[in-house]
């Protein structure tokens, strides 16, 4: 099965996405997050601009009005340690109580890299002094140890790739490990729709994730295959009625032509008693003909016709099939043009010579059966690439072009409507198809340029033969 595989695929292709998909849009929310927060090294930058902008006037300090403001604004206090004395010099006005006036040199070594009462604090050197500025309890988070096993810094690319990988791995294991129930339950899913498609019968065990389509599956298979065993006894009895009724109409019907020819010779009856004889012969040789017809188009139809299939010069089979319709026009009636190029001597087809024979005739006797008052017939084969073509067609009344579309499109070719005495192109042409069905063929039928009827029967043309079986 192919889709399993396929469906497999599938999942694993829409797991990789999704994990890729997800680590983007996790960097992308982590860097959209961190962009957002204050700069790291804002604090120590204002901490060394406050220092810078602190000028001693007189006995004190002052700092501009601006740099206050903005200090200020941030909820910032500011104190200026004096180098040689650790005291505070100058301060702001909002220094909470809690911070001291004094400092000693590991005093100031903890605020440099901590905090002063919870305060995160940043220093800014003056060659007198220091300026310290601390901002609120809750603005900042300080690492009070900023160092790193040299290693381990080195080694972080590698160790966050084989981080990722476990991760992918882990999510995937899952994944399948969840899946697998389904996957289990839909092999034979697709086993059963496929050998529904090929008309074989389905039986699905129900269980599992899809056990509610399993049923139905198994529920469609048994209705097909009723169908089928219905359908099969109803072509076999339908097959048999035929097969029998014709045998049970020929014993009678040879007595009626027995007869009826007897009749048409015998010099004690009327000429106007002997035409009715001769109708009477006629119509029962008709009669015969559409049950030989009506058997063999049920043998094709179910497979019953044997086909003894070999090499054949298709030429020479259409040619006979001519000769011997000339020898029965005594009246000339029915003219009979042989029409193929005298180039083409040999086209060999794989075929059975009787049904293609008969094929032939069928469309000769056509173009007969339509056309009371006579027509001209033009028979030719040729060879286009490796198609055999066989066109017969005649200059009498034709078809209307409904007519030539509903016999091209309808799968069969009796006309049954309430006017059946004027039913077109019955059994014949249904027989012409058949048989080149079972050839592989085809029949194209429409209209002829001498403005009658036109029907061509293409074969497959085979290797070329030794001249000896010519």
């Amino acid at each position: 099965m192919k889709s399993v595989p396929k469906l497999i695929g599938r999942c694993i292709r829409i797991l990789l996405f999704s994990f890729i998909l997800l680590v983007i849009l996790n960097l992308v929310l982590f860097i959209l997050e961190f962009t957002t927060q204050k700069g790291n090294g804002r604090p120590w930058i204002a901490a060394k601009e406050t220092a810078a902008a602190l000028c001693k006037i007189g006995g004190g300090y002052s700092l501009p009005e601006e740099l206050s403001r903005e200090l200020e604004a941030d909820n910032v206090w500011a104190v200026f340690i004096d180098n040689d004395t650790g005291q505070v010099v100058w301060k702001t006005e909002n220094l909470p109580d809690s911070v001291p006036m004094t400092y000693s040199i590991s005093d100031i070594a903890d605020l440099t890299r901590g905090y002063i009462d919870g305060y995160p604090t940043f220093t800014g050197e003056r060659e007198d002094g220091l300026v310290v500025l601390g901002y609120p309890r809750d603005s900042f988070w300080k690492h009070m140890w900023p160092s790193w096993d040299y290693h381990l810094i080195k080694n972080l690319p590698f160790t966050l790739l084989k981080v990722l990988a476990m991760n992918g791995a882990a999510i995937f294991l899952i994944y399948m490990i969840a899946n697998s129930t389904l996957l289990k339950s839909v092999k034979p899913i697709t086993e059963g729709i496929q050998a529904l498609s090929e008309g074989e019968p389905v039986h699905i065990r129900e269980k599992g994730l899809l056990s509610e389509l399993a049923l139905n599956i198994n529920r469609t298979s048994d209705v097909l295959q009723s169908q089928n065993d219905q359908l099969r006894k109803k072509e076999t009895a339908r097959a048999n009625w035929i097969a029998g009724v014709s045998h049970d109409i020929r014993t009678p019907l040879s007595m009626v032509m027995g007869y009826a020819g007897q009749l048409q010779c015998d010099g004690r009856l009327t000429e106007d008693q002997r035409a009715k004889a001769d109708v009477i012969l006629k119509q029962s040789e008709r009669m015969r003909n559409l049950i030989n017809d009506l058997n063999l188009a049920s043998k094709l139809e179910y497979n019953m016709q044997p086909v003894k299939s070999g090499p054949e010069n298709a030429v020479a089979i259409v040619r006979q099939v001519v000769v011997d319709f000339m020898n029965m026009d005594i009246d000339d009636k029915y003219p009979i043009f042989w029409e193929t190029p005298e180039t083409l001597s040999v086209c060999w087809i794989q075929a059975d010579r009787d049904l293609i024979k008969r094929a032939v005739s069928n469309l000769i006797q056509n173009s007969m059966n339509h056309n009371e008052g006579g027509c001209g017939i033009y028979v030719s084969v040729r060879q286009n690439g490796a198609k055999c073509e066989i066109l017969v067609e005649d200059d009498g009344i034709g078809s209307s072009d409904e007519q030539i579309e509903k016999l091209n499109n309808t799968p069969h070719y009796m006309v049954c409507d309430e006017n059946t005495a004027e039913q077109q192109h019955g059994l014949g042409l249904l027989i012409v198809k058949q048989i080149a069905a079972s050839h592989r063929g085809e029949i194209i039928i429409g209209h002829s340029p001498r403005g009658g009827f036109a029907v061509k029967m293409i074969l497959d043309v085979i290797y070329r033969m030794p001249l000896t079986l010519a």
